[in-house]
């Protein structure tokens, strides 16, 4: 009998190959980039922006909630696999992900003037509502790209976590050897991030300036985007209403399941394939309190009229689906 290689489900090797087929696309863009027209370099860099923005969203966002392979070196290969793919650390994302945002679940603003989910839809809003749209998502965009910005200069001391690091220092493990492990996975996907990006220069500094490094900081406002509809409207002080999900069909079969939002909050660590389980075994909780259920999918979100702002309504305001 063979070694099982998928933790979970073999269907993980589609998201391994979409992942794959990204960097394919990038390292030949970036080889016939002086060879083409303004036309292809424009869709060039919508199909860029685009894959970038799924990988954050689908691909990654999956894999830092559930690892698809049985080996840890496996994983640790396709973390930097992904961070190539995405501009950006994995592990360092679910470190910022999976034990900030989830455990604070787009809180809103405390006692002490912020909030505790770094990302929060909330943190820059006044009177507890959230953050206007514009802000949330373009100085969002550009903060990221200025962290990815100082990682580059990491190099001098060969991307070691230092003080500027902070805030993925204190969301590493405390216990050992996991602690080790995850930093040096920090430190090997900003390697792989920064060198990768080197060699596309090398190919063609020219599509490197004028498309990768545009579209890596689309993907990231869109990225934005759909974490802002994923929670606008959505009840912070109810965790089956907490954020917000869409059913629609086609969308869940092109994304593995991502409009189960509400779902996911509520299970983080259920693999993708069995979050609709999850709607049918928390009935109970999901049906406790109104919550939004989106006719549209959250990068659409601003179609979604007369969405019911729960974070700021009677919880009897009937629910919007």
């Amino acid at each position: 009998m063979s070694p099982r290689i998928w933790a979970h489900s073999p269907k993980d090797a589609v998201l391994l190959g979409i992942s794959l087929s990204q960097l394919a696309v990038m390292i030949a863009a970036a080889l016939t980039w002086s060879g083409t027209g303004p036309v292809v370099r424009g869709s060039g860099f919508l199909v860029v922006t685009a894959m970038m923005t799924y990988n954050i969203i689908v691909v990654s966002h999956l894999f830092t909630h559930v690892p698809w392979f049985v080996s840890g070196r496996l994983n640790a290969i396709a973390s930097v696999l992904n961070s190539i793919a995405i501009g950006q650390s994995v592990q360092a994302y679910h470190l910022t992900h999976v034990r900030n945002h989830h455990r604070y679940n787009n809180d809103p603003v405390g006692a002490d003037g912020t909030t505790k989910d770094k990302s929060s839809t909330y943190r820059d809003g006044r009177d507890g509502d959230h953050t206007p749209l514009p802000r949330y998502v373009l100085l969002g965009a550009l903060d990221s790209l200025l962290g990815r910005g100082r990682e580059l200069i990491g190099v001098v001391r060969l991307w070691r976590l230092g003080a500027a690091d902070a805030n993925l220092l204190a969301l590493a493990s405390n216990r050992e050897p996991r602690r080790s492990r995850e930093l040096r996975q920090v430190r090997a996907d900003r390697a792989a991030h920064c060198l990768s990006l080197v060699g596309f220069a090398v190919l063609s500094w020219q599509w490197t300036l004028f498309c990768y490094l545009p579209a890596f900081f689309a993907a990231l406002a869109l990225v934005n985007v759909q974490n802002y509809y994923r929670h606008y409207g959505a009840d912070p002080s109810h965790r089956g209403a907490d954020s917000v999900s869409h059913y629609g069909r086609v969308y869940n079969r092109l994304t593995f399941n991502d409009g189960y939002h509400q779902e996911h909050h509520l299970s983080p660590a259920t693999h993708w394939t069995k979050l609709p389980t999850v709607r049918d075994r928390r009935r109970d909780l999901l049906d406790a309190r109104p919550r939004i259920v989106s006719p549209v999918p959250a990068m659409l979100g601003f179609l979604h009229r007369g969405r019911p702002l729960l974070h700021r309504a009677p919880t009897d305001q009937p629910t919007n689906s």
